[in-house]
């Protein structure tokens, strides 16, 4: 068989790396679980009007079908692998609403796909940990100032840099461009929010032509994009450019509430940023973009919102917040800077040495006696000279070799770090809290 040819977007880390995911998960479920959100998880796949209708562009979502489907044949034609988990979070809801309990707090961390251009710390397939708070008809604000309060514990149980959460409310956006004169908020947003990818000229120029923005209008809906302060100083902000609007003031209130919240619960993990907009169309609310110090040029890896319309069943209704960590974003700017590191590549801690074949099942008790009391440990691979045997376990990061006793001698146990070996029973000899298990740093 020819060496296979690596699909990129699509990445597989070695084990090392698949270890410190998993350690990164679960501290995020923990954290998650901390307050109190409950798991679930959705099938992979949604109808395609389902994914397209809530304003993802249809060159990033993958069709599914059968290779052999049948000519006419649409049934697998109508389906589409999910680019996010809100939406397939929407319909589950609204499948389950007679079953679930509200408000409903769901954390989901699953797989998701989208068709965009691979590059460092994006990807095609990747790993996404979520967390929603639904209710029925309303949803209280004090929703939206708890999210970044979840997510900065997430962050701060993990030892990656630190991290700044940006924060705005659609409500701001939209009232102030109401209160403009403006007569398409939406398509107003949607041009601001390109202000990073494409400068401050061409979003004028956009907001002209797709807005139908005076130059003045233009100008004045970057002016609002200018203002970023770390407390609630930035009403004072916009309320000295002049604008009036009722949907102004309520975002206004909002957003300060989540960032004065912020500040008692995390001094520094929230800054109020009004360039900050989100381009899918179903926010209404609070929006976070979050960014790890060192790494803002790769944009944020942890993103949000409230959305009050998503989600409908006749007249009723379910609101809600989330906001999503790229957990394989995340992992992947810092393997690429080999920023985490792991103890070992395996999480093995004793390997029990052979002195010859015909001991491997005295060696197998012995390891069973230990894995028992939680210790993870293996039989050597073969009865090798002892120093290879203790070779193997160098090169693995295994910290302990298990020598069993011959003819009645006590068993011992060498740190092969040290050098250090001593007498040891299996039913009794436990290693150093920090040895248990591999330690990421």
């Amino acid at each position: 068989m020819s060496k296979p040819t690596p699909i990129s977007g699509f990445p597989e880390w070695l084990p090392a790396q698949r270890m410190i995911e998993q350690y990164v998960l679960d501290r995020i479920r923990n954290t998650f679980e901390l307050y109190g959100f409950a798991p679930v998880e959705t099938r992979a796949v949604e109808p395609l009007d389902q994914l397209l209708r809530k304003g993802e562009t249809s060159k990033e979502v993958y069709v599914v079908r059968r290779l052999h489907a049948e000519e006419g044949d649409a049934t697998d034609a109508s389906l589409g692998l999910h680019f996010d988990m809100t939406v397939p979070f929407a319909r589950y809801v609204l499948e389950n609403a007679g079953k679930l309990q509200f408000p409903f707090r769901r954390y989901q961390i699953q797989k998701a796909w989208r068709g965009e251009r691979p590059q460092e710390g994006r990807y095609r397939e990747f790993l996404q940990a979520d967390i929603d708070i639904v209710d029925r008809d309303t949803l209280a604000p004090h929703y939206e100032a708890e999210l970044p309060l979840v997510v900065g514990d997430a962050f701060a149980a993990l030892p990656i840099p630190p991290v700044r959460i940006q924060v705005n409310n659609r409500k701001i956006c939209e009232g102030y461009y109401l209160g403009l004169g403006l007569t398409d908020p939406a398509a107003a947003l949607r041009a601001v929010d390109k202000l990073d990818k494409i400068g401050p000229d061409k979003v004028v120029d956009l907001l002209v032509e797709t807005a139908g923005a005076s130059s003045a209008q233009a100008k004045a809906c970057l002016a609002l994009a200018e203002i970023s302060t770390p407390d609630a100083s930035f009403v004072d902000a916009v309320r000295a450019l002049g604008v009036r609007h009722d949907l102004l003031d309520e975002g206004l209130a909002e957003l300060a509430a989540v960032v004065e919240t912020a500040a008692s619960h995390t001094p520094g993990l929230c800054v109020a940023d009004l360039r900050i907009a989100r381009g899918l169309d179903y926010y209404t609310g609070t929006v976070y973009e979050t960014q790890l110090r060192g790494y803002e040029r790769f944009g944020s890896i942890c993103s949000g919102g409230r959305y009050d319309n998503l989600v409908s069943a006749g007249a009723t209704t379910f609101p809600g917040v989330g906001i999503s960590i790229g957990v394989s974003r995340l992992l992947g700017l810092l393997f690429g800077a080999n920023e985490l590191s792991i103890s070992r590549s395996v999480p093995t801690c004793v390997v029990v040495a052979l002195a010859d074949e015909r001991h491997r099942p005295a060696a197998n008790r012995i390891a069973d006696a230990l894995r028992r009391r939680g210790i993870p440990t293996e039989v050597s691979p073969t009865a090798a000279k002892y120093g290879k045997q203790i070779r193997y376990a160098e090169r693995r990061g295994i910290p302990y070799v298990w020598f069993p006793g011959a003819d009645g001698a006590a068993d011992e146990v060498k740190d092969i770090r040290s050098g250090e070996q001593q007498s040891a029973v299996a039913d009794g000899w436990v290693p150093p809290p920090a040895d248990l298990k591999p330690t990421v740093t």
